[in-house]
């Protein structure tokens, strides 16, 4: 159990430092207090659905995401992603870094798509 409450930790760390989010600003999305995320990032505590629901939807992943990984589910499987960049956040085949990179790219795409920069003719 200790080594299922240290990975869900470090999940939870590592969702939190791809957002770019401070302890402190996941805490306060979450509605729990600093020291109460620090000791679940550490695996000290395992958080109740509640608290993984609502840390979930800070880092907007799926919350089923974080009940597999902490041990609420049949399933070791994560929940499918709702969208390109969870799909990044989830996959664990990618570092932090690569996911970083990968989110970066997407967003200047997305972005540029969005403004309609897509739509000029390639210059040669």
């Amino acid at each position: 159990m200790a080594d299922r409450s240290k990975a869900l930790g470090e999940f939870i760390r590592n969702q939190r430092e791809i957002t770019r989010l401070s302890l402190r600003q996941l805490a306060n999305l979450a509605q729990i207090s600093n020291p109460y995320l620090s000791q679940i990032e550490r695996g000290l505590y395992r958080p109740s659905a509640e608290v993984l629901k609502s840390l979930a939807e800070a880092l907007g992943i799926a919350p089923e995401s974080l009940f597999a990984r902490a041990g609420l589910l049949d399933s070791e499987e994560p929940a499918p992603a709702r969208d390109v960049e969870e799909a990044i956040r989830l996959d664990p085949h990618l570092s932090s870094e690569q996911k970083d990179t990968l989110l970066r790219v997407y967003r200047g795409f997305a972005a540029s798509a969005r403004r309609g920069l897509d739509d000029r003719p390639a210059v040669p």
